[in-house]
C-alpha cells in the first residue's frame, strides 16, 4: 500500500509521514519536495520515506511523479498557505493552489489511477461568519476574505467537481487552526513561542511585536489533525467535505498569556500596526460532528500541552542556532571581540522580520521569502 504527501517537508507533511511510519508501517510513505524546499522537517526520515522531485505547477512533472508511485492514498497537502503573502502576491497564490491541484486531478486521469485523495482545505474559506453562525457547521456561507481563502474555496469545489463528473474518491477536509512544533516562524503561534524563546536566550530584546490579538481561533494540535487526515481517507465518505476542529475558541491574546505563562521571561507587548491586515476573520470556531460520526476521530492533546511542545521546539531550535553563530565567531582569526554580539543583533533582527503578520494559523511553508515558496498545507486553517 502507498500513500503520496505532496508537500511532505512541510509542517503538516512531515507530521503526516511520523505517523504513518509509526503507526501504519504497512504503507510506504512517498512525498513530493522541490528543488529548492528546506529539508529540515524530514531529515530524520531519510531511508523511510521516499522523495520524489515535483513541481506541482508543471503538468509534465506531476503526471511523471503519480506514474513512478501510483499511490493508493494521496493526501494533497502542498499550496501557498500563508494569508499575508496572499495580499502581497494574489496572483502567485492563485496560480499555485488552485493549477497544482488541477494537474494532480489530471495526472489521476490520464493514468486511470484510483486513489483516496484527501484536499486539505481551510476554514479561512468561511472568511465572514456572523456571530449567530458558531460553531461554523460545512453548510456555512462562504464569504472569504483573502485571495488564499479563494483559492481554497477553488480547490474544494474542484475536489466536488471531479467527484460529481468523474467519480474521483475525493474527500474535503476544511482544517481549523493547527500548531505544533515545526510550525513555519511566520505563523502567530509559532512566531510568539519563537519570540518568548529568543527572549529567554538574550537573541532578542524582551518586546514581542503582535498584530490583532482579539481574533478568536479554534486550535488543534497537528498530531491530531494529521490522525485525522488518515481517518478522512479509510472511512470518510469520498465527494464529502468535513470540518475538522476542535471545537473550542480562543483569543489570539490568551494564546500569548498561556505562552508567557511557560516561560520565565518579562516581557513587553506591542501592537505593529504593519502586522494588521487589510480585513481579518474575526472568528473561527468549528463544529466537527459530522466529522467525528463518520470517522470515530477526536482530539487528544490539550492545547496547553501544544504550546509547551512548541516553545520547547524553539528553544531547541535558537540554542543551536545560537551555539552554531558562537563557535564560528570563536572558531573565525581575528574576529573582534563584540562579533558574538553582533551575531545576536542578527538574530534579533531576522526574529523581527519574520514576525507574526496577523492572527491566521495555516499549515504553512518554512521559507522566510516574502512569498513563501509551496509548503505543507493543512489548512488549513
Amino acid at each position: 500500500m502507498k500513500a503520496l504527501i505532496t508537500g511532505i517537508t512541510g509542517f503538516a507533511g512531515s507530521h503526516l509521514a511520523e505517523y504513518l511510519l509509526a503507526e501504519h508501517p504497512e504503507v510506504e510513505v512517498y512525498g513530493t519536495f522541490r528543488w529548492r524546499s528546506r529539508m529540515d522537517n524530514v531529515e530524520h526520515l531519510r531511508g523511510k520515506i521516499h522523495l520524489v522531485e515535483t513541481d506541482l505547477r508543471d503538468a509534465s512533472s506531476v503526471l511523471s511523479t503519480l506514474d513512478r508511485t501510483r499511490p493508493d492514498y494521496i493526501f494533497h497537502l502542498a499550496a501557498q498557505s500563508f494569508v499575508p503573502a496572499s495580499w502581497t502576491a494574489p496572483a502567485e497564490t492563485l496560480t499555485t493552489n488552485i493549477t497544482g491541484q488541477t494537474n494532480l486531478f489530471e495526472a489521476i486521469r490520464a493514468l486511470r489511477l484510483d486513489p483516496v485523495v484527501q484536499l486539505a482545505c481551510s476554514s479561512e474559506q468561511y472568511g465572514l461568519v456572523l456571530p449567530h453562525e458558531t460553531p461554523i457547521k460545512e453548510t456555512n456561507p462562504l464569504r472569504p476574505l483573502s485571495s488564499y481563502a479563494v483559492s481554497k474555496v477553488a480547490q474544494d469545489l474542484l475536489g466536488y467537481q471531479y467527484f460529481q463528473s468523474y467519480g474521483m474518491k475525493v474527500i474535503r477536509t476544511r482544517g481549523f487552526n493547527h500548531t505544533g512544533p515545526r510550525r513555519g516562524q511566520v505563523f502567530v503561534t509559532s512566531n510568539f513561542a519563537s519570540q518568548v524563546a529568543a527572549i529567554e536566550l538574550c537573541m532578542q530584546e524582551p518586546v514581542i511585536r503582535v498584530g490583532n490579538l482579539e481574533a478568536i481561533r479554534d486550535f488543534t494540535d497537528v498530531r491530531d489533525m494529521v490522525r485525522a487526515y488518515w481517518l478522512a481517507v479509510t472511512r470518510a465518505r469520498p465527494g464529502e467535505v468535513y470540518n475538522i476542529a476542535s471545537g473550542r475558541g480562543i483569543k489570539i491574546r490568551e494564546m500569548l498569556d498561556q505562552l508567557l505563562a511557560l516561560s520565565p521571561a518579562k516581557v513587553t507587548v506591542e501592537v505593529d500596526p504593519e502586522r494588521l491586515r487589510p480585513s481579518d476573520v474575526e472568528i473561527l470556531i468549528g463544529d466537527s460532528s459530522k466529522f467525528r460520526a463518520d470517522t470515530g476521530w477526536e482530539p487528544h492533546i490539550p492545547f496547553e500541552q501544544t504550546l509547551r511542545d512548541l516553545l520547547a521546539y524553539w528553544r531547541d531550535v535558537l540554542a543551536a542556532r545560537q551555539h552554531r553563530l558562537a563557535a564560528a565567531a570563536a572558531a573565525a582569526p581575528g574576529v573582534p571581540q563584540g562579533a558574538s554580539q553582533g551575531a545576536s543583533q542578527g538574530a534579533r533582527e531576522a526574529q523581527g522580520t519574520q514576525a507574526a503578520q496577523g492572527s491566521q494559523e495555516t499549515q504553512g511553508p518554512r521559507d522566510a521569502s516574502p512569498l513563501p515558496a509551496v509548503g505543507s498545507s493543512g489548512a488549513a486553517g
